[in-house]
């Protein structure tokens, strides 16, 4: 009977974790699925057993995310941080958050405690280096995009921003091979094709220019700084 006795609170022990296992798989399920909304109705019973569960604070972040309450999503990454200040993808969904509110300076510093935690992230260094566009840190962002670059370079947009940190920056030829990487990935997209020509045309290749300029027009003929820019070459 007393060994009985001894027996049964880890039985009971093992049962708790594997219905708490079970629990979680089932809020992944409803995440990947993108069933937000029961995902997070899952999530806040969860969690009101397993209040430090970085995690699950996280999925229910995101969520908050996806369904547009950015104000609870804040809380929850500001809660994962107070819980451990070394969990980068909260400071990175914070300058996320930021950035979409277009609050630069502050995201910027959000997304560099982010980089600074995984220097190899893709996501935490391309938006890194949009945001230091915005904060006119020209230099720093084409080095945070060039490392962006180099861990995706199959990634159309990187070497467009990639190529605006250039431009400002006044390196015309190093722009002009942005542009051209990003229009042989997106072909179709007019405004690199225009910022190709532009380049090309500062750096004193007018034939070059001019092809970009008339495919432009060929496709949007009422585009004026096309027109205008192939009147000057």
């Amino acid at each position: 009977m007393k060994r009985f006795l001894h027996i049964l609170p880890i039985y009971l022990v093992v049962f708790i974790l594997v219905s708490c296992s079970n629990d979680f798989q089932r809020i992944e399920r409803l995440y990947n699925d993108q069933d937000y909304q029961a995902a997070l109705e899952e999530l806040d019973s969860y969690l009101f057993f397993h209040v430090t569960d970085l995690k699950a604070l996280h999925m229910r972040a995101r969520s908050h995310e996806e369904l547009g309450d950015t104000l609870n999503a804040k809380k929850d990454y500001e809660r994962i941080i107070a819980l451990d200040d070394e969990y980068a993808q909260a400071y990175a969904g914070l300058g996320k958050l930021l950035f979409e509110e277009k609050n630069y300076n502050k995201a910027e510093s959000y997304l560099l405690r982010a980089a600074s935690l995984e220097p190899a992230d893709f996501d935490i260094l391309y938006l890194l280096g949009r945001t230091q566009l915005m904060t006119k840190k020209y230099s720093s962002s084409e080095n945070f995009l060039v490392k962006a670059r180099e861990l995706n370079p199959e990634f159309a947009k990187v070497h467009f921003y990639e190529g605006m940190a250039k431009a400002m920056r006044g390196d015309v030829l190093g722009c002009a091979v942005s542009f051209n990487k990003y229009v042989q990935f997106e072909p179709d997209q007019l405004v690199g094709r225009y910022n190709r020509g532009f380049a090309l045309m500062r750096a004193g290749y007018v034939s070059y220019a001019l092809e970009d300029f008339e495919a432009i027009l060929q496709a949007n003929p009422n585009h004026v700084e096309a027109m205008a820019k192939k009147g000057y070459c």
